[in-house]
C-alpha cells in the first residue's frame, strides 16, 4: 500500500524564542526530532492546546494550501490569523499528489462564501460549485456541506488534510466519513487528520500520534486518553455524573 506523499515533517528550531508557538508541546518536541508519517492515514490526537490544529495548519500552508481551507488555487483571506510556523517546517516527500485539499470545519463558511462569490463573477468560467455536487454549500447544513466536499471534490490520489472533522458531523456521518476515507486510501491518497473523535481513531491501519506535554508517541487507539475516557463514560455515565455534578 502507498504510504503517502509526505513522509516526514521537520522543524528548523528557528522561531523567535519569545513566540507563543514555542510553548506548544508539538513545537517543543518537533525541535528534538522529525515526525515520520508511516501510513496513508495519520491521526493526531491530544488535549486542547497541544498544537494539533496549529501543526496541521502549518503543514497545509507549507504545502501551498490556503491556511483558511480549500485547494491550492484558493487565495482568499478573511483574516490572517495563521501562525508563522509553516515558514519553519520542511516536508520530505516521496512523490507529488494529483489532487489535494485542506478542510477545516471552523472555516468551512469562508470557503463556501468564496466559491459562491467566484461563481457570481461574470465570465469567470465553469461554475466551481459543480465540483462540489452542484448545490451551494451555504444551502446545506454544516455536516452536509462538509461531506459534499469530501464526496465530490476529493478526487483521489491526493493529499487531504482534515482539521477536527467531527465538529461538523453527527456520529452516523462520522461513519460515512470513515467509508469515504477508506475509498480515498484505496485510490492512492494520504490523509492527515486532527481529531478528538474516538470513532475516527479506529480507522484500520491508521498511525495514531498522541501529542502530550511529555512528547509525541505512536500508540493504539485503545490506549489514547480520548478513547478510554469516552468508553468509561458511556459504560457508566451515572457514575461519572455523580462525581462531576455533586454540590
Amino acid at each position: 500500500m502507498n504510504p503517502g506523499f509526505i513522509c516526514e515533517i521537520t522543524y528548523d528550531n528557528r522561531l523567535d524564542p519569545d513566540s507563543w508557538l514555542t510553548a506548544l508541546p508539538v513545537v517543543r518536541h518537533l525541535s528534538r526530532s522529525g515526525l515520520r508519517l508511516e501510513q496513508p492515514v495519520t491521526i493526531l490526537v491530544g488535549e486542547n492546546g497541544t498544537g494539533k490544529s496549529t501543526l496541521l495548519e502549518a503543514v497545509a500552508a507549507a504545502y501551498g494550501f490556503n491556511p483558511e481551507g480549500g485547494g491550492r488555487n484558493f487565495d482568499f483571506s478573511t483574516r490572517e490569523t495563521h501562525s508563522e510556523l509553516y515558514r519553519h517546517l520542511t516536508l520530505a516527500r516521496r512523490a507529488y499528489p494529483e489532487d489535494g485539499y485542506f478542510l477545516r470545519a471552523e472555516s468551512l463558511y469562508n470557503v463556501a462564501t468564496n466559491i459562491d462569490e467566484l461563481d457570481a463573477q461574470p465570465g469567470f468560467g465553469p461554475p466551481i460549485i459543480a465540483s462540489y455536487g452542484g448545490v451551494s454549500l451555504h444551502e446545506q447544513s454544516h455536516g452536509e456541506s462538509f461531506l459534499a466536499i469530501v464526496q465530490n471534490r476529493f478526487r483521489g490520489h491526493g493529499l487531504y488534510i482534515l482539521d477536527e472533522p467531527e465538529a461538523a458531523l453527527s456520529p452516523m456521518r462520522i461513519l460515512t466519513l470513515l467509508t469515504e476515507i477508506d475509498q480515498l486510501v484505496k485510490n492512492g491518497s494520504q490523509l492527515l487528520i486532527s481529531t478528538h473523535s474516538p470513532m475516527l481513531m479506529t480507522f484500520p491501519g491508521a498511525q495514531i500520534l498522541e501529542l502530550t506535554q511529555a512528547g509525541i508517541r505512536t500508540m493504539d487507539y485503545r490506549e489514547t486518553e480520548h478513547f478510554r475516557t469516552m468508553r468509561d463514560f458511556l459504560n457508566d455515565p451515572e457514575h461519572y455524573l455523580h462525581y462531576l455534578l455533586q454540590d
